[in-house]
């Protein structure tokens, strides 16, 4: 059966006119044995020759060896070898385009959620104006905490007035209102301020958006062919 692989092997080189590369000699085998189905694989070499094996060949491995039946026809496709640097610059670009793709259907999701969400122009102002009125609701309800914080550091320093020809006879309690005012006066200030820097980053955000929907809504826009003319 083994000498019937190689004739079979031997016949569609010849079909194809290609150079067959010496093939090992085996035993027999016995007459249970399976002989499996015949692959030939098939390369043009760096001397521009055609060869043919049962096998991978060797004096292809850096180049692409096709596979295939019998009958002629191409079974599959095996790569060349790779070196470990060549290997690593072949996944660092798989890996790239991958990420590249998966940043374009991330954009498209984003594109239909913004569509979803803001249909139109109107829209989309309305919710503008709905965040920065809770920014400033927000600045508002800050600005009154300052003020009430400043209300109370005038009392306190006129109790303080008591106690400047000698601070050391100031009450244990009234410097730890002093410092509590102090403290809180400069945290309500700090927020305060990020709120107002949150105005500027809502409108941000809301300009960037609108950049990208007036594209979305214009791509959705009909495009209306001018009627013909009549005679």
């Amino acid at each position: 059966m083994v000498s019937k692989k190689v004739d079979r092997l031997a016949a569609a080189a010849a079909r194809f006119g290609v150079l067959v590369l010496a093939l090992p000699v085996c035993t027999a085998l016995p007459a249970s044995a399976q002989v499996p189905d015949v692959a030939i694989y098939t390369c043009i070499d760096a001397k521009g020759r055609k060869l043919t094996s049962d096998r991978p060949i060797p004096e292809c491995s850096d180049r692409e060896q096709k596979v295939l039946n019998p009958s002629g026809t191409v079974k599959g496709k095996i790569g060349p070898v790779l070196t470990a640097h060549e290997r690593a610059e072949v996944e660092a670009r798989e890996r790239a385009e991958q990420e590249e793709r998966a940043r374009l259907a991330e954009e498209k999701r984003r594109d239909r959620a913004l569509m979803v969400r803001y249909p139109n122009k109107d829209v989309h102002e309305r919710e503008r104006v709905e965040a920065l009125n809770q920014v400033t609701l927000v600045i508002a309800t800050g600005a009154g905490r300052i003020k009430e914080l400043q209300e109370q550091r005038v009392v306190l320093d006129r109790e303080l007035e008591f106690y400047q020809k000698d601070p050391s006879k100031m009450p244990p309690l009234l410097r730890r209102q002093i410092d509590e005012n102090t403290e809180d006066l400069a945290v309500q200030q700090r927020f305060l301020a990020d709120k107002q820097a949150e105005i500027k980053r809502v409108n941000d955000r809301f300009d960037a958006e609108l950049a990208r929907l007036k594209q979305l809504w214009l791509l959705q826009r009909p495009i209306l062919t001018p009627a013909p003319k009549t005679p």
